[in-house]
C-alpha cells in the first residue's frame, strides 16, 4: 500500500500525518509530497521521517492512495494525473465537488456510493460535512422541509496566514492580512468570496453540497457564513424544518445512536458543544436541542466539529479506510 499525501507540510497535510499514524492506517509506503520549495524536507508520521518529493516523482511512483489538500489548482492539474496511473485520489479541495461525474462522501452517510470504478472522490466542505453528519439522520427519519444555517467558523479554515494574522493582533503587532479587517475582537460575515446573488461561496457550497450528498434538491438551504477568532473547530447554528412531526426525546436518541456524533444537551449542567473542547476530536458534537416554537415540526441545534479533522483530515481518510474495507482498492 503506497500512501501519497499532497500538501504534507500545510494545515491540513500536517493533521492528516498525524491522523494516519493515530488510527494506524495500514501503509507499507508513505510518499509525502508538496511543493518544489519543500522538497527534500523531511516530515514526521508515527514517529519515522519521511522526504518531501514534488508531484513528477510522486506519479512516477504509482502510489494506490492519494490523499489531496494542496488547493483547487493543484487538484484540478494533478489529480488526473494520478488517477491516469491508477491511483485513487481522494481530493480535500472544491475542484471536483460539484463534478456530477465524482461522488462526494461523508462516509456516515454515503459511503455505500463508492466503487472500485471512482478514481477521484471529492471531499466536502468542512462545514457542509459537520452539518450534514447531524442532520442526515433527520432526511432519513422524518425528511427535510428546509435549513437555515450560520456558521460560525474558525480562522483555521483560511490556513496558516490567518492564525499568523491573529497572533500578531493579539501582540499588537503589524503584519501580512489574512482578512480585509482586524479578526482579533471581530466578527467578519464574510467566508470566501462573494457571488453575484449576494452570497458568499463558502455560503453556497453549504445549499450545493447539501443536495448533492443527500441526494435532494428540494431541500431548502438558507446559509449564513461568519468568520470569528477561533483556533478550534467550527460552529453552527442550524433551525432546521422536518417533514414530520417529532418528539424530543426520539431526536436525542436518533442522534446518540447516529455513527460520528456526540450529544452534549443539559442546560442543567451548562454542557453543550464548543470548539474548545472539539479541538483535536474527530466527532461532531451535537448539543442546544430545542424545538422552535415558533414554527411547526422546526428544531434547533447547535454543532460544533473541528474543522480540520473531520472537517478535512479525518473525513478523507475515512474514506480510504472504507475502500480498503471493501476492498475496492
Amino acid at each position: 500500500m503506497k500512501l501519497a499525501v499532497i500538501g504534507a507540510t500545510g494545515m491540513v497535510g500536517e493533521v492528516m500525518l498525524q491522523i494516519l499514524s493515530e488510527r494506524n492506517f495500514p501503509y507499507t509506503e508513505l510518499i509525502p509530497v508538496a511543493s518544489e520549495r519543500s522538497v527534500g524536507k523531511k516530515v514526521d508520521c508515527g514517529g519515522n521521517s519521511h522526504e518531501v518529493v514534488g508531484l513528477e516523482t510522486a506519479v512516477s511512483m504509482q502510489p494506490d492512495v492519494a490523499l489531496f489538500s494542496a488547493g483547487g489548482s493543484t487538484s484540478l492539474e494533478w489529480a488526473p494525473r494520478f488517477a491516469g496511473v491508477g491511483t485513487v485520489v481522494i481530493d480535500n479541495s472544491s475542484a471536483w465537488r460539484m463534478d456530477p461525474s465524482k461522488k462526494l462522501i461523508i462516509p456516515e452517510i454515503n459511503a455505500n456510493q463508492l466503487t472500485s470504478a471512482d478514481k477521484i472522490i471529492a471531499n466536502p466542505n468542512c462545514s457542509t460535512i459537520q452539518m450534514l453528519v447531524a442532520l442526515a439522520p433527520f432526511q432519513e427519519h422524518y425528511g427535510i422541509e428546509r435549513i437555515v444555517v450560520s456558521t460560525y467558523q474558525s480562522i483555521t479554515g483560511t490556513g496558516v496566514k490567518a492564525v499568523q494574522q491573529l497572533e500578531n493582533e493579539y501582540k499588537e503587532e503589524k503584519g501580512e492580512m489574512a482578512y480585509p479587517y482586524p479578526i482579533h475582537r471581530n466578527a467578519l460575515p464574510h467566508c470566501d468570496v462573494f457571488m453575484d446573488n449576494g452570497y458568499t461561496k463558502e455560503e453556497m457550497k453549504l445549499v450545493n453540497e447539501t443536495h448533492k450528498i443527500l441526494n435532494d434538491s428540494s431541500i431548502g438551504v438558507s446559509a449564513t457564513a461568519i468568520r470569528i477568532p477561533v483556533v478550534g473547530g467550527h460552529s453552527e447554528s442550524i433551525n432546521v424544518q422536518l417533514k414530520k412531526d417529532f418528539d424530543l426525546e426520539a431526536i436525542r436518541k436518533l442522534l446518540n445512536d447516529s455513527p460520528g456524533v456526540v450529544v452534549q444537551d443539559n442546560p442543567e449542567t451548562n454542557t453543550y458543544p464548543m470548539p474548545i473542547y472539539a479541538a483535536g476530536k474527530n466527532e461532531v458534537f451535537v448539543g442546544r436541542i430545542r424545538r422552535d416554537e415558533s414554527q411547526d415540526k422546526t428544531l434547533n441545534l447547535w454543532v460544533v466539529a473541528d474543522n480540520l479533522r473531520k472537517g478535512a483530515a479525518t473525513n478523507t481518510i475515512q474514506i480510504a479506510e472504507y475502500l480498503l474495507q471493501k476492498n475496492l482498492i
